[in-house]
């Protein structure tokens, strides 16, 4: 009797929420319509196909024969399709009834689009956690896919894991399969022969084992130089055409097929996990040479195979701790859940509901929240599209819940978690949330009408792979090389290692900087100056005075200056008064000398606004009485004596005007970031900063006051 081996395939289609129209386009070009139409060809290859819920709507509206061929080849046997969170959430951030809920909304939508009720899911990032069997069983999943490193995390061995296991929570059963990593790594940057060979290796003569190839289906023509490989040199086509002349010994069947024909393995409990590049992205950016250096170290050492699997990074709950931004997103999703749950209570299932939830749910997508060799949360248009869809999400409960024209509320919770409380505004036309604890400042600035976040903003920060960026002595041209993402080293401009400066404070607003003489606005614009105060990121005290039609904050802080080598008591009193209608603020500053003697002191006040785009025509500054060479977003410069000044967004349609009532110096700057992408490390734009400042001098208790005022008006 000959060695049998049966092999389980899966394809997994993403597009996040938020993504260009043109992106979406060219993907289905290069990826997803020519590996249907390699598919149709061969209908003896079975596979079990996943589309997230943005991109399955995507392609119902602008490719609906596409859909058409899907549920013919649904229809004859050869495809099974899958589920999962509807838009692609991480399961494990997100509350309980929100998981089971986008699991059943993307189930429904399958089921609507190609006539198929799916039993098995596909795991956003195989992010796992021990608790997920219970709600995903709940809503009536029966199996999902996943990393076999998890499985190997565990103490399995790789002979162990040719089959599927059963593991359980409180009683609720899964059935996981785990995917060969030997395979992702091979399909398709390694001949199909070698592929084959593998499987070859594997076959037993009872023919009870089976193998899991499931990754992502952009790696088949999306991925740099992949569509040339894939379909002009026939990678696809050799690579089903040797399963198929192999198909007396390799027997290819269906997920759903496997779980009703062959009994498991056994039971397992898996630990929290996710594939080994994201765990390892998830470290916190100064670990990760280290991590890279020591697997390096069991690689030349020929230990890699026999130990690595010993070697494990973070998870991926740290990027919350990693990137604040992250945080942020994740905390207001939280509050948005909450206030959608709320009105459902309130409301039942009435259209208005569904609606809110569908928009929670598009704030749920999970590849802005995190980042690793796709830009991710570098990405400005996938946080602005995230904030949206939650924004969106908050004004039809706020709606619901708040009949009334005028209202304003405030909260003090520990918003993000770190052991401090928060001041969150909420009124009909904009959300101020304000930080005590770190400069007293403002971290999210929400315009309701619009539903954008002003303040979406995000940090320069060092990254584990910035070093290969000053070692890279390269040239922006590709190589023409087919390699996985994970190993390509390029870059899309000259000079990008110019832009490598670090914030040692998040890009935030109501932020107190006090300068020693001589600082340049270069110095200032890459965050290397020297502070002669300690506000910046001190705590402040807060008071809160609210009546019916608005809302005062007042925070202040009794810090210090240094403005001759010693401390000197300083006061800085801010007071933000907010109306309950409209999207006004007013800051009232006061700086008091607590000194016996007399002081000098450099005071700017810095504000962010993150428009998305640093050089479009259709978004620039004002400044009143001054003509500006370059008032593209993304310019630098200095004017004097300013007391009115703006940004402007034709695009989205929105003014931000600020109007100080003592001229100032006015400095203005971007903050780009240098990522890495997919296509190669690149610079992004992630928010314009203006920062009036003034030159001081205080008597022994002498104060200083001004004022600014803030207006966000539509265009």
């Amino acid at each position: 009797m000959s060695k049998r081996i049966t092999l389980a395939l899966g394809i997994h289609n993403h597009q996040p929420v938020g993504n260009f129209d043109f992106v979406l386009e060219d993907a289905y070009r290069k990826a997803y319509l020519p590996f249907l139409k390699v598919l149709e060809g061969h209908p003896r290859i079975r596979i079990a196909l996943h589309y997230s819920g943005f991109l399955l709507k995507w392609l119902r509206r602008n490719h609906p024969d596409y859909l058409k061929t899907i549920r013919n080849l649904v229809g004859q046997g050869q495809v099974e399709m899958l589920t999962g969170g509807l838009y692609e959430p991480i399961l494990p951030i997100i509350p309980d009834a929100d998981k089971v809920a986008q699991i059943k909304g993307m189930s429904r939508l399958v089921r609507r689009a190609t006539g198929f009720r799916p039993a098995g899911m596909w795991l956003a990032e195989r992010v796992w956690e021990p608790h997920l069997p219970l709600p995903i069983a709940r809503a009536g999943v029966e199996y999902a896919v996943i990393d076999d490193a998890h499985f190997k995390y565990a103490g399995l061995a790789e002979e162990d894991l040719l089959g599927y296991y059963i593991t359980e929570e409180q009683g609720a059963l899964l059935a996981l399969f785990p995917i060969s990593q030997k395979l992702r790594y091979a399909i398709p940057f390694k001949e199909p022969g070698e592929t084959i060979e593998y499987l070859r290796r594997l076959a037993t003569k009872d023919g009870r084992r089976i193998i899991v190839f499931a990754d992502d289906g952009e790696k088949f023509g999306s991925w740099p130089e992949t569509h040339r490989h894939c379909y002009e040199d026939g990678w696809l086509e050799r690579f089903f055409g040797e399963l198929e002349a192999n198909g007396d010994w390799i027997e290819m069947l269906t997920f759903a097929e496997l779980i009703r024909t062959r009994t498991a393995l056994g039971r397992v409990y898996l630990p929290t996990a996710s594939y080994a590049e994201m765990m390892e992205w998830a470290l916190p950016a100064q670990a990760i040479p280290a991590y890279e250096q020591f697997q390096q170290r069991l690689k030349e050492d020929g230990q890699l195979e026999r130990f690595g699997v010993y070697v494990r990074g973070g998870f991926w709950r740290n990027f919350l701790a990693k990137y604040p931004e992250s945080n942020n997103m994740h905390k207001k999703m939280l509050v948005v859940s909450r206030k959608v749950m709320v009105l459902s209570e309130k409301k039942g299932c009435r259209p208005l509901v569904r609606r809110a939830r569908d928009e929670l749910f598009q704030g749920q997508c999970n590849d802005a929240y995190w980042h690793g060799v796709f830009g991710g949360l570098y990405l400005n248009h996938l946080r602005s599209a995230v904030y949206h869809h939650l924004l969106e999400a908050e004004k039809i409960a706020d709606g619901a819940l708040h009949p009334q024209d005028e209202w304003i509320d405030v909260q003090k919770v520990d918003f993000d978690g770190d052991g401090a409380d928060e001041i969150l505004v909420h009124s009909a036309d904009q959300n101020l949330y304000f930080a005590p604890a770190e400069g007293g400042s403002l971290f999210e600035l929400d315009y309701k009408p619009l539903a954008v976040n002003l303040l979406d903003t995000l940090a320069r920060r060092e990254e584990g792979y910035h070093h290969r960026l000053r070692d890279l002595s390269g040239s922006p041209e590709t190589t023409g090389d087919v390699a996985s993402i994970h190993d390509r080293v390029q870059v899309k401009e000259q000079g990008l290692e110019k832009l490598l400066c670090h914030d040692w404070h998040r890009r935030v607003s109501l932020l107190d900087h006090f300068l020693t003489p001589g600082t340049s606005l270069e110095t200032f614009s890459r965050c290397q100056q020297l502070e002669q105060g300690d506000f910046v990121n001190g705590k402040y005290e807060c008071q809160l005075r609210s009546r019916k039609d608005r809302l005062t904050v007042k925070l202040f802080r009794q810090g210090h200056l240094w403005p001759g080598g010693e401390a000197v008591p300083f006061l800085v009193s801010k007071t933000v008064d907010m109306p309950a209608r409209g999207s006004a603020m007013k800051v009232r500053y006061r700086l008091e000398n607590r000194a016996s003697q007399a002081v000098s002191c450099w005071f700017g006040v810095e504000f962010n606004f993150a428009l998305l785009a640093g050089d479009a025509p259709d978004r620039y500054y004002w400044i009143d009485g001054a003509t500006l060479k370059d008032r593209c977003l993304a310019s630098t410069g200095e004017t004097p004596r300013v007391r009115s000044f703006g940004l402007k967004d034709e695009f989205l349609g929105l003014e931000i005007s600020l109007n100080l009532d003592r001229p100032a110096t006015l400095w203005r700057f971007p903050i780009e970031t240098v990522s890495r992408s997919e296509g190669g490390f690149e610079r992004v734009y992630q928010s314009s900063l203006v920062f009036p400042n003034w030159k001081l001098e205080l008597g022994p208790g002498e104060a200083w006051t001004m004022k600014i005022e803030q207006a966000i008006v539509q265009l």
